[in-house]
């Protein structure tokens, strides 16, 4: 055998064993321009979810916090009046603000000498339905995002594997060589878009089931304050009466 061609073969075969980069910027920058808009999508989808995460997190922990403080104070025996003074009307968590709206409420009613005693507890507790509801809408804002994500970001890393598998199949179909280098690029870019959609999702998942309980579990401690609230109030009416 010439050994010219010998060597020509050699060199061939070196460079045909070169092995490519499959880290992960690697198989970023060779995927196809639809499998990168996924791969960004799903990125950008992913780090706002950890922002609403954390968000939420110290929200949530915060209001847990301030609310077993202000329980411990409101039923130490202190005055009403008092308490809603050294509030400062400036409510810091779900339960003041559920105070200061009723107690808001009792005082305006209480300047109207003509107001009934019946028509003055139906106010205060509107007023308290009303505040729950709006309180709850604060809480669990941005947490369907993380519903959507959990829910979307699988299929759309799915899109991304299925568009990977095609440009694998048409480059067999162009270069008539079904050898695995020809098509593990592609392969490993669409595994790739699945692995970013499963990252997305699995936390978004796991946040929002965890988060949906806990304002659930604040909006059963808001009626039952608002329940307990309201005895008081109507006790002081009948005392009145």
């Amino acid at each position: 055998m010439d050994p010219v061609a010998t060597q020509q073969v050699i060199t061939e075969t070196t460079v045909d064993a070169i092995p490519m980069d499959f880290s992960l910027w690697g198989l970023f920058l060779r995927a196809d321009i639809i499998v990168k808009l996924v791969m960004l999508g799903l990125i950008f989808a992913s780090v706002w979810s950890w922002a609403i995460i954390f968000d939420k997190w110290w929200r949530f922990s915060r209001i847990e916090r301030r609310a077993d403080q202000f329980e411990r104070i409101f039923w130490s025996g202190r005055s009403l009046e008092d308490l809603y003074q050294e509030m400062g009307h400036r409510p810091q968590h779900p339960l003041s603000a559920l105070f200061i709206a009723a107690m808001r409420e009792w005082r305006r009613s209480q300047e109207i000498v003509s107001s009934s005693f019946v028509g003055l507890k139906e106010r205060v507790d509107k007023v308290m339905q009303v505040t729950i509801s709006r309180e709850m809408m604060n809480l669990e804002s941005r947490l369907l995002f993380l519903a959507t994500v959990g829910s979307v970001a699988p299929f759309v890393g799915l899109f991304g594997t299925v568009w990977g598998i095609m440009n694998s199949f048409q480059s067999i179909a162009v270069s008539r060589d079904t050898n695995l280098a020809v098509v593990a690029p592609g392969i490993a870019e669409a595994l790739f878009a699945t692995a970013l959609g499963l990252v997305a999702a699995i936390p978004a998942v796991v946040a929002y089931n965890r988060f949906s309980s806990q304002a659930a579990r604040i909006a059963a401690r808001m009626e039952s304050f608002a329940d307990e609230f309201s005895a008081i109030l109507s006790r002081q009416l009948d005392e009145r009466s």
